[in-house]
């Protein structure tokens, strides 16, 4: 019992870390907002975005194999393979604003140039999908948790 309640402790612990950075990026990428040190501040925000959400999908893989309830009842649950799914659409998602970001920084350090107005605006655009995204695989997680 104590490892189930660790495990999900931990779990809820990387979501929400996972939901501020996410938040994070998407409120600070922004062509009228976009500075030097918003480029600086958005690759350290990416970096614990990334560590977030590997924190979150390792301790979901951990409640998976030594939770209370076995994988064999999580396998058998078709809102855990929706949200899987949808879980492994964001993470390819992000890598473009990753990649994105720390060329920005690359360019800035070398040139000094910030990125153009289509290029911050594309992949915002993908930041916010993200964004828009995980309240829906919250929502799939209540209701889930809730026996539908």
């Amino acid at each position: 019992m104590t490892l189930e309640a660790v495990l999900a402790a931990l779990h809820l612990v990387a979501i929400l870390t996972f939901v501020v950075f996410l938040s994070s990026q998407a409120a600070l990428c922004r062509i009228e907002w976009l500075n030097a040190a918003v480029v600086e501040r958005l690759v350290r925000l990416d970096v614990i975005y990334a560590v977030a959400g590997t924190v979150m999908i390792a301790s979901g893989l951990a409640r998976l194999i030594w939770g209370v309830k076995g994988a064999s009842w999580y396998l058998s649950q078709p809102l855990f393979h929706l949200k899987i799914t949808l879980v492994v659409a964001m993470v390819v998602l992000s890598f473009v604003p990753s990649l994105a970001f720390r060329r920005w920084h690359r360019t800035l350090r070398s040139t000094g140039a910030l990125p153009d107005a289509t290029e911050v605006a594309r992949v915002r655009r993908l930041v916010m999908i993200q964004s828009h995204v995980l309240p829906v695989v919250a929502v799939i997680a209540v209701f889930w948790a809730r026996g539908w």
